[in-house]
């Protein structure tokens, strides 16, 4: 409710916050057998494979900011180590196209995920980002647990898998390349991103409304 009433009373920032998520592509995805057709006078007996004997995944960060979609970067291995050294190395590289001004006004949000919460990540956005960053143990607290109100959650990501798993995968480098290419056919669809962005100012309406109750059927 905290936060819910915190957007509420800052409306003009949802266009200033790096949201921010990571998510986990599988080879053992979610495959759209819609677009898999056989066609034979006889039955072909085809079969589709939906377990794998050997296994891979990709785990992927990406971030929304107003109506663009930052990244994505794949991470090897998610620590809080490796999480500090990307938010000090590698984000200011991908946010080199975002206007000096917008960058100066920006707020960054993550979830309570343990390598965000590391004490390093925390005294590094503290001092990079001073109150001014949306987290667990952050001046602006974010509840766990709470997809409803994380534009990543609500958006990209569950479009981008579809795009992703349309065709099984056969290789962790494919899974790379379709993340990379689903990631740009996003990209190209701004009023899409700005949608979801600016979506999060209705959703924290409609949760004070019900008193932190359910409200996906009121939107």
């Amino acid at each position: 409710m905290d936060l819910c009433h915190w957007v509420t009373a800052h409306p003009e920032l949802l266009s200033v916050i790096l949201f921010s998520d990571e998510a986990s592509f599988t080879r053992d995805g979610v495959n759209n057998l819609q677009n898999v057709h056989t066609w034979s006078h006889d039955n072909p007996h085809e079969t589709s494979v939906t377990k794998f004997q050997r296994i891979f995944s990709v785990n992927v960060w990406c971030s929304l900011l107003g109506n663009r979609l930052i990244g994505p970067s794949v991470f090897d291995n998610l620590t809080g180590n490796t999480y500090e050294v990307f938010l000090r190395n590698e984000l200011p590289g991908l946010l080199e196209d975002i206007p000096l001004m917008i960058r100066s006004q920006m707020y960054f949000q993550h979830d309570g995920a343990p390598p965000h919460y590391t004490r390093h990540v925390r005294e590094y956005l503290n001092e990079s980002s001073p109150n001014r960053w949306l987290g667990h143990g952050g001046p602006v607290a974010r509840p766990p647990k709470s997809p409803d109100l994380t534009p990543l959650d609500y958006y990209p990501w569950g479009h981008m898998k579809t795009l992703v798993y349309e065709t099984k995968v056969e290789s962790r480098a494919a899974l790379r390349d379709r993340i990379f290419v689903a990631a740009e056919h996003i990209r190209n669809n701004p009023d899409n991103i700005a949608s979801a962005t600016q979506s999060l100012l209705m959703r924290a309406e409609n949760c004070i409304a019900t008193g932190e109750g359910h409200f996906e059927q009121l939107l």
